[in-house]
């Protein structure tokens, strides 16, 4: 199997890129995804946010805008939210690597790859990019983001020419979506993966 990993800053276009090479037949582990059910009613995470993080769930679910209002621009409580996360999600990635293993190539969309030092887990890294006013954009037309916030969280995470550098492919998503698609094409031949769909 042909482990891609899948990155980018917010905003760059990751889940749309996600989504073409599930068309084309390349199963993919979302990582926010997994996070969301996690955190999700009755999740797995959900005792344990409220333990370390008092008065952030409600219902049975992490009231997310709450955890994040706790935590960013606060590293210690961001590092002891990542320690309660990232070994549920890693052990997620496993189970799904155990029901993939026959497949040719498995995607895994993971935001903060780098930042992470997860990047040396896989066989290809694709970073998804898009000018700065494209992304601005986009991420300030989301329900609830605040110039304030996305700024937030740009700062924790690596500048997008940093990650360009360090991909061995990059995407641009920042023309028409068309042209993100023919590149999606490109990497997967380059890789020599068959389209599936």
């Amino acid at each position: 199997m042909i482990r891609i990993a899948l990155t980018g800053s917010i905003g760059m276009g990751k889940s749309t890129v996600a989504a073409m090479f599930a068309k084309r037949g390349v199963p993919v582990f979302d990582a926010d995804a997994e996070v969301r059910r996690l955190q999700g009613l009755d999740g797995d995470l959900v005792d344990a946010v409220e333990a370390r993080f008092p008065g952030t769930t409600k219902a049975g679910v992490v009231d997310r805008d709450a955890l994040g209002a706790r935590v960013l621009g606060e590293p210690d409580e961001l590092a002891a939210l990542e320690a309660i996360v990232h070994p549920a999600v890693h052990a997620a990635r496993a189970q799904f690597l155990l029901d993939h293993q026959k497949v040719p190539a498995a995607l895994f969309d993971i935001p903060l790859l780098f930042e992470t030092g997860g990047d040396e887990a896989f066989d290809a890294v694709v970073v998804v990019s898009a000018p700065l006013d494209v992304q601005r954009r986009r991420v300030l037309e989301r329900p609830g983001m605040t110039a304030a916030k996305f700024e937030s969280i740009l700062a924790r995470q690596m500048p997008d020419a940093e990650k360009r550098a360090r991909a061995d492919y990059v995407i641009d998503s920042g023309g028409p979506i068309e042209a993100t698609s023919r590149q999606v094409d490109a990497i997967l031949a380059c890789l020599g993966i068959a389209k599936g769909r």
